[in-house]
């Protein structure tokens, strides 16, 4: 007797997203497919209060890239393009690499995630869906607005690392860059230009992470 395949429903979706917020939140199954930028470079003898700082810093990207995950999955969901749908998903396997290389230097200064990870990945999930449902051009706009904020926010990281700090400066520099290679593609794909007001809201949002997961 043939079974028929069973349609995936609205909680079925939930639940995988669980699952998938789950893994995330615990690194299982989190692996980067590219080499660490710094995985030859020697440590820097920090002081106490630069581990800190540096751990502060890398917290937040952490948690900048389990958003990153939680919004390409998010939108893919929601594109009415196929093809676009699999550039979202391709995105958020590229971007694994980031979130594996953020969570191996955390674990090299003996910090660990932010607390709230879950929140940032499902609310970034469901965010990614709302753009998505907005249309695929406006989604490629968030994509492109989205990476451009991240791209000068990580810029600004750079700046705030102790000098001697070379192996935190090196994967932040491969993620600014591969950041500002998926703008640039969300833009030749046809992105719409996103209303000044979402733009001033998204990094408000932003900010308000970058305070919270610092610290948290």
């Amino acid at each position: 007797m043939k079974v028929k395949n069973r349609q995936q429903t609205l909680s079925d979706e939930l639940i995988c997203q669980l699952d998938r917020c789950l893994k995330i939140s615990t690194s299982t199954g989190i692996s980067s497919t590219k080499k660490n930028p710094a995985s030859k470079m020697v440590e820097a003898n920090l002081t106490k209060a630069e581990n800190t700082h540096i751990v502060g810093l890398m917290r937040v990207n952490h948690a900048g890239e389990v958003a990153a995950q939680g919004l390409y999955v998010g939108q893919a969901l929601t594109a009415k393009d196929p093809t676009l749908k699999e550039k979202m998903l391709k995105n958020s396997r590229e971007e694994i690499d980031h979130l594996a290389w953020c969570n191996e230097r955390l674990n090299e200064l003996n910090g660990k995630p932010s607390f709230f990870t879950p929140v940032w990945y499902l609310g970034s999930y469901f965010l990614g869906a709302l753009a998505g449902l907005a249309g695929d051009k406006f989604s490629l706009g968030f994509v492109e607005e989205t990476e451009i904020q991240v791209a000068k926010h990580l810029e600004s990281h750079l700046e705030k690392l102790p000098k001697k700090d070379e192996k935190t400066k090196a994967i932040l520099q491969k993620m600014r860059e591969d950041e500002k290679l998926h703008a640039m593609q969300a833009a030749e794909d046809g992105a719409e230009e996103l209303p000044e007001i979402i733009k001033k809201a998204m990094s408000l949002t932003a900010k308000i992470m970058t305070f919270t997961a610092y610290r948290l």
